[in-house]
């Protein structure tokens, strides 16, 4: 049997319920297959896994305008969704796991349309020099998703609202650089609309993987699983995570990401750790913290922990600059 395409669209703008669906489909996507789920949220910040949302979000002012905050599973940084954004997640199988053909649908829908863009740096792809689009990644057992935002129309009056950006990410030019950054598809094809981009995304999965996509099969989805995922999702305890106070705290930007480590040393020794980060790997910078309770408070004795278990030997600097 060939590889089967299946496309999946809900009309549910509900960030919550859409970030379930998505994680659901980890568990519905077999071998030989490959879906393409393409989604919207209305009114929504969306962090990365590792990410501390007081540093990424102003949420009183977000909930205040109606707004939801949301976290998803994969790394990555924080982004603003409204109804002229649409969302692409592909879920892929190891074996025909390849983010360049992945990448290269968006890119064919976008020619179809009279766009021509290219992939930029870690995760972005761009058009003329600026981005309006941003990926992440998520590997879990033997299958994975990519998935992204494509700006068609977005306002981009709530980035400044709502969006906290870094100084080290932008220099000191805050919100006003990222929105230098970007363009929305419309200013590239005035003619452009949601349901013109998604009808060419579906013609290009088609046509980069050789197949006619067809509409996921019913009874895929486990409901009560469904349920559970939307219940975590909407929890104060998965959005705020992590808000004890620590001794000591750094930031950094290196090639991977920007992070924030915080600590507490006692009699020498980490006694307790925090790190938040937009870097891709959320599965290993999760572990970080716990890997690093308990070692000594030395830049050395940090670099080879973190040599141990593959993290960036470059967050042992931080601890230096600090002990």
């Amino acid at each position: 049997m060939g590889l089967r395409l299946h496309t999946l669209e809900t009309g549910q703008v509900d960030p919550y319920a859409n970030l379930a669906l998505e994680e659901c489909l980890l568990d519905a996507v077999g071998l030989g297959e490959i879906a393409l789920f393409l989604w919207q949220n209305e009114r929504t910040v969306v962090i990365g896994r590792n990410q501390n949302a007081l540093d990424e979000c102003d949420v009183a002012t977000l909930e205040a305008d109606g707004g939801h905050l949301a976290r998803r599973i994969s790394g990555g940084g924080a982004v603003y969704h409204d109804l002229g954004n649409l969302n692409f997640t592909f879920v892929v199988p190891a074996e025909l796991w390849d983010v360049g053909r992945q990448s290269n649908v968006l890119l064919r829908a976008l020619r179809s349309l009279g766009i021509e863009a290219e992939r930029s740096g870690r995760n972005d792809l761009t058009a003329g020099g600026r981005k309006f689009s941003g990926h992440a990644f998520y590997h879990r057992g033997d299958v994975s998703f990519h998935h992204g935002t494509l700006m068609v129309d977005v306002d981009p009056t709530p980035l400044a609202r709502y969006l906290n950006v870094s100084p080290l990410k932008l220099g000191a030019k805050g919100v006003a650089s990222v929105r230098s950054r970007v363009t929305n598809l419309v200013e590239l094809a005035p003619s452009m609309g949601i349901d013109s981009l998604k009808e060419a995304l579906v013609s290009a999965f088609g046509e980069e993987y050789g197949g006619v996509p067809t509409t996921l099969p019913e009874g895929r989805i486990d409901a009560a699983r469904l349920a559970q995922l939307a219940e975590r999702n909407a929890s104060r305890e998965w959005l705020l995570r992590d808000v004890r106070s620590f001794e000591h705290s750094e930031s950094a930007r290196f090639a991977w990401g920007t992070v924030r480590l915080d600590w507490t040393v006692r009699d020498g020794r980490i006694a307790d750790c925090a790190l938040y980060s937009d870097g891709l790997d959320a599965d290993l910078l999760e572990r970080i913290p716990g890997e690093l309770v308990g070692t000594l408070a030395d830049e050395g004795e940090v670099a080879a922990r973190l040599h141990c278990i593959g993290a960036p030997a470059d967050l042992a600097t931080m601890i230096g600059t600090a002990t």
